[in-house]
């Protein structure tokens, strides 16, 4: 037989009261019930824990060395399921989230800081990674949500599996330039205009890359790649030192960083990553993660 909450309960209660009756009144339970618990203790424990007479229950000896024990252990089982109640009903807890890094560093700043409003214990684990990354680390369970992109359609048809949509949506493309560059002074850009000039574009294997290539290849052209770096702002730094004109998407605030580079819209629907926000199908999310899902949610459907 095994110590439980309620009897270790019960001894802090008549030891602090002095009375089982009283004890008893202060619990909401009869006095016989807990008189049964409080047996049920001392079988337990193998030795007699209170002497009782007609007028007052006094501790054993025995009694009187465990009772600090049985307090310390009542608080932290208390503690313990105070903690579980507030992760059951999304109070507290670890939010574990990949994301592409256009996503971290756009608005996911702005997400954390509400949901810290809203729930002050919670914490969170970012990993900003490329769109196969964060289908690895859902996947395998090292984050329990994940932003990812460049697979699969904007109505949610991904292709791995493993994986299930909890939403979908789509991340327009645009091209950055030096303000001095020809293709600043068009209002809106298209493939053509493109494919003819050099290019930096995000390497291959990132989800905005795979986008660009599908859509540039329908020109025929042969493009001139002149590097491809892994980070937008590497991107962006090129582009500002004049190797090119780079692909990038909207949202990312590395697009806005230089003021001497300028932004326009490419006039085709094909320059259109899709995003989506994924768990591993048949997991069960903790409640903060399903709170926070909704306010992404919530922002994804939020006009740009």
């Amino acid at each position: 037989m095994d110590l439980n909450l309620r009897d270790i309960r019960a001894l802090v209660a008549v030891a602090e009261a002095g009375s089982f009756t009283r004890a008893a009144q202060r619990l909401h339970l009869s006095q016989p019930a807990l008189t049964v618990q409080i047996r049920r203790l001392e079988e337990v424990v193998g030795a007699r824990l209170f002497d009782r007479n007609s007028r007052n229950v006094a501790l054993t000896p025995t009694g009187r060395e465990l009772l600090p024990l049985l307090r310390k252990s009542l608080r932290d089982m208390e503690s313990v399921l105070r903690d579980a109640r507030a992760m059951g009903v999304g109070e507290s807890g670890t939010i574990r989230i990949a994301c592409l890094p256009t996503f971290a560093a756009s608005v996911l700043p702005e997400l954390i800081i509400g949901m810290k409003r809203e729930v002050p214990r919670v914490a969170f684990e970012i990993r900003d990674v490329v769109a196969s990354t964060v289908n690895a680390l859902v996947r395998g369970e090292e984050a329990d949500i994940g932003l990812t992109g460049g697979a699969g359609g904007a109505g949610g048809d991904w292709a791995d599996p493993l994986l299930e949509v909890l939403h979908a949506g789509v991340d327009r493309l645009v091209a950055v330039c030096p303000r001095g560059h020809p293709l600043a002074k068009k209002r809106r850009v298209v493939p053509d205009d493109l494919a003819r000039l050099p290019l930096v574009l995000t390497a291959p294997g990132t989800s905005v890359r795979a986008v660009v290539d599908a859509a540039l290849g329908e020109t025929g052209k042969t493009l001139e790649i002149a590097c491809e770096p892994t980070y937008m702002m590497t991107a962006v730094a090129m582009v500002r030192g004049g190797l090119g004109v780079t692909i990038l998407p909207e949202t990312a605030r590395e697009v806005r960083a230089e003021p001497g580079l300028v932004v326009r819209p490419i006039d085709h629907p094909a320059f259109v990553r899709p995003i989506a926000l994924v768990k591993k199908r048949g997991r069960t999310l903790p409640a903060v993660t399903e709170r926070f899902v909704e306010r992404m949610r919530a922002t994804m459907n939020a006009p740009r």
